[in-house]
Formats: C-alpha cells, sequence, structure tokens
C-alpha cells in the first residue's frame, strides 16, 4: 500500500519570500523524493502567491514545480489540487497541461477507509467580515471577467503586490499563532461540522500558515499543515497512521 501525502501554502513566487528560487528546489527534491512511494498528493491550496489564468497566458516561472508535478501524474500518481485565496484563478490549464485534479472548493473523500473533508481552509469560519467581503469579491465571476481584461503586464503584477501586502501584514497580527480551541476559526468550523457529519475522520487545512495536530471527537483528528516557506511541513498516511512531518534535506522521507 502506497502513501497518501498532503501539503500546502508554498506561495511559489512571493515577493516577501528573499529565496524564491531555493524555496521551489526544495519543494520540487522533495516531491521527487517521495514519487515512488506515493499514490496520491494532495495539494490544499496557495502553492502559488498569485495564480491567474488569462485565456493564453499564465504566469511566468514556476517550471520545475510544474514539470514535477506533470513527471508524477505521468508515473500514475494522483495529484489533487484544492484552490486557495491566492490561487482562486486556475481553470483549466493546469489539469490540461500538468494532469492534477483541480477543486475549487472544499470535499468529503473516502481515502483507504477512512473519510477526509480536505480544503484550503479560507472562508471556514472566519468571522473577519472584510475578508469575507474580499473573499466574495475574489470569487465573482463578473470581477474575475474585468480582471481578465486588464493587460497581464499590470494585472500580474498588481497581484504580486498585493499578495505581498497581505503576507507582510498578517505576519504582523496575533493570527500567525494558534488562537486557542475556543477561537481559531477551522477548529471551531470543524467541531460544528461533525455535529451533522460524525463519521468524518480526518479534517486538513492549510490557510493558516501554523502546524496543527489535535483530536475533536473519539475517532475524528484535524490538522493544518503548515507551510513550504519557512517549515516545509506536510501529512502522510499510510492506511492506517496519519503522521504530521517536516521535511529535512538529506533524511529519508516515509
Amino acid at each position: 500500500m502506497k502513501n497518501v501525502y498532503f501539503l500546502s501554502d508554498a506561495h511559489l513566487g512571493s515577493l516577501a519570500v528573499p529565496h524564491q528560487r531555493m524555496q521551489e528546489r526544495r519543494l520540487v527534491r522533495f516531491l521527487d523524493s517521495i514519487k515512488e512511494k506515493a499514490a496520491a498528493i494532495y495539494l490544499l491550496g496557495d502553492m502559488f502567491d498569485f495564480w491567474y489564468e488569462y485565456k493564453y497566458v499564465v504566469p511566468k516561472g514556476f517550471t520545475r514545480f510544474l514539470g514535477k508535478l506533470s513527471e508524477l501524474t505521468d508515473m500514475g500518481v494522483e495529484v489533487h489540487y484544492f484552490t486557495g485565496n491566492h490561487d482562486i484563478w486556475a481553470y483549466e490549464y493546469l489539469e490540461r497541461e500538468c494532469g492534477v485534479t483541480l477543486h475549487k472548493k472544499p470535499e468529503t473523500t473516502e481515502i483507504y477507509g477512512h473519510e477526509f473533508f480536505l480544503g484550503h481552509g479560507d472562508g471556514m469560519g472566519d468571522p473577519n467580515k472584510s475578508f469575507k467581503v474580499l473573499r466574495a469579491i475574489f470569487h465573482s465571476s463578473f470581477c474575475q471577467w474585468a480582471f481578465s481584461n486588464i493587460h497581464p503586464r499590470w494585472g500580474i503584477s498588481f497581484g504580486l503586490q498585493w499578495a505581498k501586502h497581505s503576507y507582510m501584514k498578517h505576519k504582523l497580527t496575533d493570527e500567525v499563532h494558534y488562537m486557542g480551541d475556543d477561537r481559531e476559526p477551522l477548529v471551531l468550523f470543524a467541531k460544528q461540522y461533525i455535529e451533522s457529519h460524525p463519521n468524518i475522520d480526518y479534517f486538513i487545512f492549510g490557510h493558516r500558515h501554523i502546524e496543527l495536530d489535535i483530536k475533536l471527537a473519539r475517532h475524528t483528528r484535524l490538522m493544518i499543515l503548515g507551510d513550504w516557506i519557512s517549515q516545509f511541513t506536510y501529512a502522510v498516511y499510510d492506511g492506517e497512521h496519519m503522521f504530521l512531518e517536516e521535511y529535512v534535506e538529506g533524511e529519508s522521507q516515509p
């Protein structure tokens, strides 16, 4: 039985990350190290800091990462890509060119006989009203159409600058740390969700850039995956056990 892997939040291309090329190479080396052991890989959003697909144009760069995704899917590894709040605007390029399965909203899926609730995590239990308004604008088909009429030279530049501002602002708030069981939005969301869906075994999210592994009920665990900017963390499931791990260069991976 091969492993199933989960990771999120690489924010490739971020103007706030000084080691962009090293970061991408590290991610690619990790994917290369697990390719023979993986049945499936779930990328739970914000793998790019800003991703917008125009009809004939996508953001430049990321060739090592995109090439590795293509290699994995060519080998028969399932690669599932869940969009986050920085890569909402993925449409068909990643599916057509790289062979990934694209998911535009959270989903429940069965893996090796267990029920998983998977999603990026944005918009789930978040009480921030301004974020909800911004998220609704970003998901608006009219606003997406309007943005697509801006030349990529300005549209992509604007998107990257906006993403940098958002990242730097987030770093200055208390929300970069675990807020506690009674305040953490994803924990509150999951606790409410299992009241009507008690068969969920695992909730797995990204978005928050924190590592978290807690038990919500007798058979239900919640994990938040950290990130691939400074933590290089991921979850791995072997069909019986789930682990939250850190990728360390030179060490063999599960």
